[in-house]
């Protein structure tokens, strides 16, 4: 695990990079109303983890749990699902082509919002994705199309699709010129925290958010702060092989960054979205990186208290179980209440 204090907490990053980037967005409210008008659309229950909060040295764990949501086993349903909403609601969705690059769950959450508001999707595909989770997509509809031997590729397939008319790009990063979809896309997150904020018996005193690109920790964080002000300690996790926050907080400056593959596929992504990154630089109070090990025996607690996810889902709760070198640094001690969010489902 490495550990990195965040110089720019409350001020933000002055980097040109980000000048012309908007700021997360932070109220949920009119996202709770988008996401209201989408046929799946219902609350995730919040979980009490106490054997794990006794093998964490502190008082209470509370696990926000995504594993159910709208039948897609991801928080990512939100995200689609809320650009896709809106566009339904001003008469632009329906017979629309949704097109993207996908990993995982971001596809799904295209395909099915596509799906529920009349619209169509294509999901671009690298050739490592398995054709079990192609198959998933073109249950919901939507088409698949197989590009390159990385995400990366298969992303730039997805562009250039888009920009040949072949669609709507909607991407659940964010970069220089393209913004306003992932704004609105990471703007769908906040409903799960809206939901948190109501759910919690107490303020909590840590969030350990995951992060990727750092789209659902950027939207958990801006409204963690709406709702609970400058206290809580928040805490950013990233995979040790794509540190791309921690690199970019690290360098003063938006950085990608190389490694091998990761086992927590879904937040192995090499560069950060920028208004992810803008927001994050502010909000957040700490970045950490955990090894492949401390993910994996991460998960595998959190099976053994009834919280089945993968890498990805579980690293939040990985490194606050894994946090002991670092715990001072994090001011963790007996008395402290942690947040996390279980992002998806096992994997069958």
């Amino acid at each position: 695990m490495d550990h990195l204090a965040n110089p720019f907490r409350r001020t933000g990053m002055p980097h040109p990079a980000l000048v012309d980037i908007p700021w997360p967005s932070a109220a949920a409210d009119v996202t709770r109303r988008m996401l209201a008008r989408c046929p799946r659309a219902a609350e995730t229950p919040l979980r009490q983890a106490p054997g794990l909060a006794a093998q964490a040295g502190i008082a209470a764990i509370e696990v926000k749990d995504e594993r159910g949501r709208m039948g897609l086993g991801s928080f990512k349903a939100l995200g689609a699902a809320n650009v896709i909403a809106h566009h339904a609601r001003d008469g632009q969705a329906s017979g629309r082509t949704y097109v993207t690059a996908s990993a995982g769950n971001h596809g799904l959450s295209v395909a099915a919002g596509a799906r529920a508001f009349g619209a169509r999707a294509r999901v671009f595909l690298s050739e490592t994705v398995p054709e079990g989770f192609a198959q998933r997509l073109r249950d919901e509809g939507a088409e698949v199309v197989r590009a390159g031997a990385a995400y990366e590729e298969s992303m730039d397939a997805a562009q250039a699709d888009a920009e040949g008319g072949g669609g709507t790009l909607l991407s659940d990063s964010s970069w220089a010129g393209y913004t306003e979809l992932p704004h609105l896309l990471m703007e769908g997150y906040t409903a799960l925290m809206a939901e948190a904020a109501e759910q919690v018996k107490a303020s909590p005193t840590h969030l350990f958010l995951q992060a990727g690109v750092g789209g659902l920790a950027a939207a958990a964080a801006a409204h963690a702060r709406l709702a609970w002000g400058e206290a809580p300690v928040i805490v950013v996790v990233e995979p040790e092989f794509a540190p791309a926050l921690f690199g970019s907080i690290a360098a003063g400056a938006p950085v990608a960054t190389e490694g091998p593959v990761s086992i927590m596929g879904r937040l192995d992504c090499k560069a950060p979205s920028l208004i992810a990154l803008k927001g994050l630089a502010r909000e957040a109070d700490h970045f950490l990186t955990i090894t492949e090990q401390e993910a994996q025996t991460g998960v595998e607690r959190a099976a053994d208290e009834g919280l089945a996810s993968t890498a990805s889902g579980a690293a939040g709760l990985a490194a606050l179980l894994a946090a002991g070198p670092v715990r001072e640094a994090l001011a963790l001690d007996e008395t402290s209440r942690a947040f996390v969010i279980l992002s998806e489902a096992a994997e069958a």
